[in-house]
């Protein structure tokens, strides 16, 4: 299913959501889909790596805001965790790294850029709660297609025409 998040955007115009632009995909997987999981970060990473390591990930996308801060959120032990998880994919309004380990791992991961260093002190997150980045909404439970042309967010599971 060559460009389907082009053909959902034309045959469900005013369904879906489309990320801005800026998001690029560092992961090994060209394509993904699944129901949104949503978590909000203050720069430190453990509640995201214990989601991705303890739940199962099976037909979900993780959507992680990190409010843009220059530290890595998403490297090859969370890429793995997310593998071995069953997630279909992650988006991080913020950056990542490992980028090198990270391409053959079979997990889509959106995000503004790179960045080597990661934040270390413990900060607390936030879970299933609402975001906003990009120009678009992300709630809990809406659906998300991802591919080489883009992301895509809708409030429910899309069929081709």
């Amino acid at each position: 299913m060559a460009d389907f998040t082009a053909d959902f955007c034309d045959a469900h115009p005013d369904k879906v959501s489309v990320l801005g632009p800026g998001y690029a995909n560092y992961g090994g997987a060209d394509m993904s889909q699944g129901e949104l999981v949503t978590i909000r970060l203050d720069r430190n990473n453990s509640d995201l790596i214990t989601l991705l390591r303890d739940e199962d990930g099976h037909g979900k996308v993780v959507v992680v805001d990190a409010d843009q801060a220059y530290y890595a959120i998403v490297g090859e032990n969370l890429m793995k965790f997310a593998q071995a998880s069953g997630y279909a994919g992650i988006i991080v309004n913020g950056y990542v790294r490992d980028t090198f380990q990270i391409k053959d791992i079979p997990v889509a991961l959106y995000a503004l850029g790179t960045c080597s260093r990661k934040y270390i002190p413990v900060t607390q997150g936030e879970r299933d709660v609402p975001l906003a980045f990009g120009g678009v909404e992300f709630r809990p439970g809406d659906y998300v297609y991802t591919d080489t042309d883009g992301v895509i967010v809708t409030a429910e599971p899309l069929s081709q025409g």
